[in-house]
């Protein structure tokens, strides 16, 4: 097998999926923005002559669309376009159960993938767990608060590595899936009851406070999200409120073999 490349490969799944190949014995490709890292291509979606050169000689790609861009298909179909042309098989698109196909945002991506690639998977997991540690947590918090305007709708928050462990199979076995998978963790939860539950792990007191779509939205600018994305953001909690996220299902385990994390196995490894 030629090369995977895994855009992304310092972040959150694309870490991950590199790891997992590598464990696969899959040669893998790993693309990032960062100048010099060892062992890694240089990747810029917005800089199209980086483009070429991180596909030469690759199979399969894991896609991961350009971070905070509302409207990504103008940078992501001339990618697809040069993977076209150098041969490329598989394409493996990280995109979100929040998001179905459509003309616009990141549901563009996912007849874009379908028409350019022979081999194809698009991955729509729900809300990742690690939105709740480190970083992205600070995202949504406000001095003990946990601010969301999801109301008492629930997610199935999903961990991170069981996206990228289906995106691997996706990325390696020999027959191409060539379909969607809808991937989530294996309990619904409101976001009362995640405070709830980081707070019994921790022992720090971590409330739910509801607020409105319009001031999530400035909250996220307020901490460096570009204005559009924020909004963009802050809508989908008002989605999850009406109940578009509060499903469950087995993806996890049909294709890797076994069932997809808990919550508290989350909080347990990754919550200090």
């Amino acid at each position: 097998m030629a090369d995977v490349l895994v855009i992304g490969a310092t972040g959150t799944t694309g870490s991950l999926v590199a790891a997992f190949l590598r464990d696969r014995g899959v040669p893998v490709r790993p693309a990032s923005r960062t100048h010099g890292l060892p062992g890694h291509v240089r990747f810029e979606w917005a800089d199209p002559e980086t483009h070429a050169p991180a596909l030469s000689g690759v199979s399969a790609v894991y896609l991961v669309a350009p971070i905070g861009v509302a409207e990504p298909a103008p940078l992501v179909a001339p990618f697809l376009n040069e993977a076209t042309r150098q041969g490329v098989r598989r394409v493996v698109l990280l995109s979100s159960s929040a998001v179905s196909e459509s003309a616009t945002g990141l549901g563009a991506l996912h007849g874009l993938v379908r028409a350019s690639a022979p081999e194809w998977t698009i991955l729509r997991p729900s809300w990742f767990m690690q939105n709740f540690a480190g970083d992205s947590l600070a995202l949504r918090t406000r001095d003990g608060e946990i601010l969301s305007a999801t109301g008492q709708g629930r997610v199935a928050f999903i961990d991170a590595g069981d996206i990228a462990s289906v995106a691997v199979h996706a990325l390696a076995d020999e027959v191409p899936h060539n379909t969607e998978h809808l991937l989530t963790g294996p309990e619904a939860l409101s976001y009362t009851e995640v405070a709830d539950a980081i707070t019994r792990h921790t022992g720090r007191p971590l409330r739910h406070t509801a607020v409105t779509t319009d001031e999530l939205a400035r909250h996220f600018a307020v901490h460096g999200l570009p204005p559009d994305f924020a909004t963009t953001l802050a809508a989908l909690d008002a989605d999850i409120s009406g109940g578009a996220e509060d499903r469950v299902t087995a993806t996890v385990e049909r294709i890797t073999g076994r069932p997809a994390r808990t919550f508290r196995d989350f909080c347990a490894r990754e919550i200090r």
